[in-house]
């Protein structure tokens, strides 16, 4: 495991490039009078002194650093991890030191990757080469989301669902992200995939009787569709213990869509659709019959007639249908007796 070494007090930058900038004063100066000497005859060392200087100049310049806010550059020299650079500002390195981000040109579903506008430009133009040329090798410490393709996933109940997630996320420790895996934004990607399958296949899609959803041994009422705050509260969690070793640190996962798989999308549509049915008919009915022995208890209070166990029967019947048919009622006067 490498450990994150901060490189402080390297903020010479202006007053490096003023040393180069003079350096190469100087290696005009020499050059010129060097070459009116050598036209007389003189001694070419002032001319071989101006060159040296040009290309001394010349490769101080590649020690110059320019970091933005929320910008960290990871340095090597010769193969040998020197430190990272994490302030904003405008810094002088030893200029054999190069930066490394392995993950520089992988552009996932996601926003806040750093590039410099040369490599945004080569990219819309198409040109993967200047491209990969001009990949800035910055490594960008600002929040960033990541969001995954869909995923099919069987859900606790065997049942075929499309699921997708958002997650924000950042890096925290740019020597795990460099040198500890591969490259960190693939891994992060592949995680989040894993983790999401790991969890959902615990939920069924919607509330379920007999399924133990919190690993304590009792049946409780969580899904994915009604518990999706503490779904995506444990993909977050399952996500963050995979890739700490990666120096990343996963802020939030949020569900962004989540529906049946097409093959059953259809059939569960219609499942919903009985199930409503058949609650809005029980609510009916209760409400029916309670409605019928308030109307027989307020007729016997009141003795406003008189029935028989068959009169309150068939008045039991004609009340129900009443009140719990699709249509409204056609009444019949009978003007004759029941019997």
């Amino acid at each position: 495991m490498m450990e994150e070494k901060i490189l402080t007090g390297k903020k010479h930058g202006m007053a490096a490039l003023l040393g180069i900038l003079a350096l190469y004063v100087l290696s005009v100066a020499g050059i010129s009078f060097g070459a009116k000497m050598i036209e007389d005859d003189g001694n070419p060392l002032l001319l071989i002194a101006g060159l040296v200087l040009v290309v001394l100049a010349t490769i101080l310049c590649g020690g110059l650093k320019v970091l933005k806010p929320q910008e960290a550059l990871v340095l090597t020299l010769f193969g040998n991890y020197v430190g990272t650079l994490k302030e904003a500002g405008f810094y002088f390195v030893n200029p054999f030191c190069t930066g490394v981000n392995p993950a520089a040109k992988t552009r996932l579903s996601q926003s806040g990757d750093v590039s410099d506008s040369t490599a945004m430009l080569a990219i819309a133009a198409g040109k993967a080469g200047t491209a990969g040329e001009a990949t800035s090798k910055k490594i960008s410490l600002k929040i960033m989301t990541l969001n995954n393709s869909r995923q099919k996933i069987n859900d606790c109940l065997g049942n075929p669902i499309e699921i997708g997630i958002a997650v924000t996320w950042r890096v925290v420790d740019t020597a795990k992200a460099v040198f500890d895996v591969d490259n960190y934004k693939e891994f992060l990607s592949l995680q989040c995939d894993s983790a999401l399958r790991d969890i959902v296949r615990i939920y069924p899609y919607d509330v379920a009787p007999n399924v133990d959803t919190t690993g304590d041994g009792v049946a409780d009422e969580g899904s994915l569709r009604g518990s999706s705050e503490i779904v995506a509260a444990r993909i977050r969690d399952e996500i963050q213990k995979r890739v700490e070793e990666a120096g990343m640190e996963v802020i939030e996962a949020r569900i962004t869509y989540l529906a049946y798989a097409t093959e059953i999308a259809a059939v569960m549509l219609q499942r919903q659709q009985a199930s409503a049915i058949i609650d809005a008919r029980k609510m009916i009915v209760d409400g029916a019959v309670g409605m019928v022995e308030m109307a027989l208890e307020r007729l016997n209070e009141k003795h406003t007639v008189e029935l028989d166990e068959e009169r309150k029967a068939a008045m039991v019947s004609n009340l129900l249908v009443v009140l719990c048919g699709n249509r409204d009622a056609q009444p019949i006067v009978n003007s004759g007796s029941l019997y």
